[in-house]
């Protein structure tokens, strides 16, 4: 299992955090997407087939880029 957190500077609502969990948590290996609004962090755990780049792709996608 692999954890990462990370900063996403566009959430600025609950319903950010909302989309980014759902979005993020589709993908296939990911078991773990918490996002806080207060603190503009996401934490991600995934196993294979998941890897941080499609994780990181995804995000970028739907409009919430992750800083590293």
């Amino acid at each position: 299992m692999t954890t990462k957190t990370v900063t996403v500077p566009n959430i600025s609502c609950g319903h950010c955090t909302h989309t980014i969990e759902m979005e993020v948590g589709d993908v296939t290996g990911v078991s773990s997407v918490k996002a806080d609004e207060a603190t503009k962090q996401v934490v991600i755990e995934w196993d294979d087939p998941a890897t941080w780049e499609e994780i990181e792709t995804l995000m970028t996608e739907i409009n919430y880029p992750p800083n590293q």
